[in-house]
């Protein structure tokens, strides 16, 4: 599975080998020592999976302190417009975005090192996203940033005006009033 390292530190991209035939594909998704020779220490706890349609917008969120998160993120079916934004306030990339498009068809997975928050928003009509976690959920610990901080400017390749966002990821705040990671 190769491994492509992306210009954010830690934040890189699996791409596993497809294997083809008359019956469809088969594909390791997760091995641990391939994680291991690419110097990522990670014990996933967590599975989480969800299914959106066209337009839904989950994030910015990530989980602080002893509860933070690193993740390994893909699209099962669909199509979404995965998005990143460091907010480790030591990297040279703080406070800078990544997006990545993951398909099914492309079978790309990402991994998000911790102090990272996470979203992504659905291209395709439906879209199956699955994800492994290396800590297990907190409330108490979850923090976010509002998806269209002008100051951040990402751009989501999709009209903002159109997209079906939760009232809870409407109030998060701007980047510059986040909780510390």
């Amino acid at each position: 599975m190769p491994v492509i390292a992306t210009s954010f530190d830690g934040l890189l991209i699996f791409e596993p080998k497809i294997i083809h035939d008359e019956r469809g594909y088969f594909y390791e998704s997760y091995n641990h020592r391939v994680w291991a020779d690419a110097g990522v220490q990670c014990n996933f706890v967590q599975d989480n999976q969800a299914r959106s349609t066209r337009g839904v917008l989950r994030g910015l969120h990530y989980q602080c302190g002893e509860m933070a998160q690193a993740k390994l993120v893909r699209v099962i079916e669909g199509e979404v417009l995965d998005v990143v934004v460091d907010l480790r306030p030591a990297s040279e990339t703080y406070g800078q975005w990544y997006s990545l498009l993951l398909t099914e068809e492309n079978h790309l997975q990402l991994f998000v090192p911790r102090g990272f928050a996470h979203g992504y928003v659905v291209l395709s009509e439906t879209a199956v996203f699955f994800y492994k976690c290396d800590n297990f959920y907190s409330k108490e610990s979850e923090g976010g940033i509002r998806y269209n901080d002008p100051t951040l400017s990402i751009d989501w390749q999709f009209d903002l005006n159109e997209v079906l966002v939760s009232e809870k990821d409407l109030i998060l705040p701007d980047f510059g009033k986040h909780k510390p990671v």
